[in-house]
């Protein structure tokens, strides 16, 4: 078995994820590859150090750059805030390195731009970690739109909800807090939480065309947690929006922070002129469907376990029947990559197909600034 040698940048909760998928792949799916946890990189080093022993790092830099210089590093995972991600995969590629980037790919789609040119330069495999893709259920209504189940798509409708931001106490900025402020974000929950239903919604049915956006600071200022000084909150803290995909269907999408009661409530249902498909990520391994073909009397909406070992990546886990959950997403995700690097047929979302995502979301911030329909750049 090939070894597979990791660096990752950032041990946050993400880190976290990372971390567990790269430890736990060649335990379930047979690959020729073998993730090696060789390098943990962070500013902090006492807490790269507690970060490493923990999940089995072999060593420790402080700064990305001497871990991007060294010869024992194959793969640059960046799991570090949205305004580091251009810089550090730039410099990966043209070290030659391989490059898993957290989401967004990067502040905005110029930005993003530069990301896409240089690891097409450079021809190093890239992805960029949506892990709701990975979900089985998820998979399996790609599927089912891809083999025509539907017919022809009316509708597709989205929200991500949470409410962990409601308080008016609540500083903004920091290493915990860097959501909160857009120097280092590029967004709210744009970018943070629409940008997950967006790259589903593509993936699942096709290229966006326009949108028309309104968002909502509801908090206008807060502390910031470096400066202690109270500044103004430069944050979306929710985000609506209309959208038309280039096959005709409509679309509504819904985010927001501020939705009490909901911690993450992602959800979204996809109507055709055959059928309907649903999903809650709250009840992430089921999948709602409703055909129109099925006979009068008894047709109704259909519940599917996706636990059988015909549907998406079930057969590498459990017995039918027995549910896996939201850190077998990124398992999956890792076991994609390499199955790339095996047939040479790169896993998606590459950089190139990420980027159509940030060109999304650019046009929402600026449709909801203009209070106009806008257009999908480039």
């Amino acid at each position: 078995m090939k070894k597979l040698n990791v660096g990752l940048i950032g041990y946050g909760f993400m880190g976290r994820t990372h971390s567990n998928a790269f430890r736990k792949v060649n335990n379930f799916f047979d690959l020729e590859y073998q993730p090696v946890l060789k390098a943990i990189c962070a500013r902090d080093e006492k807490k790269a150090r507690g970060f490493a022993s923990k999940w089995g790092y072999e060593s420790v830099e402080s700064d990305w750059r001497r871990l991007i210089e060294r010869d024992d590093i194959d793969l640059i995972d960046i799991a570090s805030p949205n305004n580091t991600h251009a810089e550090i995969a730039i410099a990966a590629a043209k070290a030659g390195k391989m490059i898993m980037c957290e989401k967004p790919l990067s502040m905005d789609g110029p930005e993003g731009k530069t990301m896409v040119a240089a690891v097409e330069k450079a021809k190093v495999p890239n992805m960029v970690w949506y892990n709701y893709r990975r979900v089985p259920a998820v998979t399996l209504a790609k599927q089912l739109v891809d083999e025509g189940r539907l017919g022809k798509i009316f509708h597709y409708r989205a929200k991500f909800l949470q409410d962990w931001t409601i308080s008016p106490d609540l500083p903004q900025g920091g290493a915990a807090l860097w959501r909160l402020d857009a120097k280092i974000a590029g967004s709210g929950v744009t970018g943070d939480l629409l940008a997950h239903c967006i790259d589903t919604a593509i993936w699942i049915n096709g290229s966006i065309d326009k949108v028309n956006a309104m968002t909502e600071t509801f908090i206008k200022e807060r502390k910031h947690n470096l400066t202690g000084k109270v500044q103004k909150v430069s944050i979306d803290d929710a985000c609506a929006f209309l959208a038309r995909f280039k096959n005709g269907s409509l679309a509504t999408f819904e985010s927001t922070r501020y939705a009490r009661g909901h911690k993450a409530l992602y959800t979204f249902e996809i109507n055709g002129e055959n059928a309907s498909i649903a999903w809650d990520l709250h009840d992430l391994h089921r999948l709602q469907y409703f055909d129109h073909k099925d006979e009068g009397r008894v047709r109704g909406w259909r519940n599917i376990h996706v636990t059988d070992g015909d549907q998406p990546y079930m057969k590498n886990w459990w017995v039918p029947g027995l549910q896996i959950g939201y850190e077998h997403t990124f398992v999956h995700q890792v076991a994609d990559f390499i199955e790339g690097l095996q047939t040479g047929k790169p896993a998606s979302p590459t950089f190139r197909e990420a980027l159509e995502t940030q060109f999304i979301c650019d046009a929402v911030l600026k449709s909801a600034k203009t209070e106009r329909w806008e257009k999908i750049g480039k």
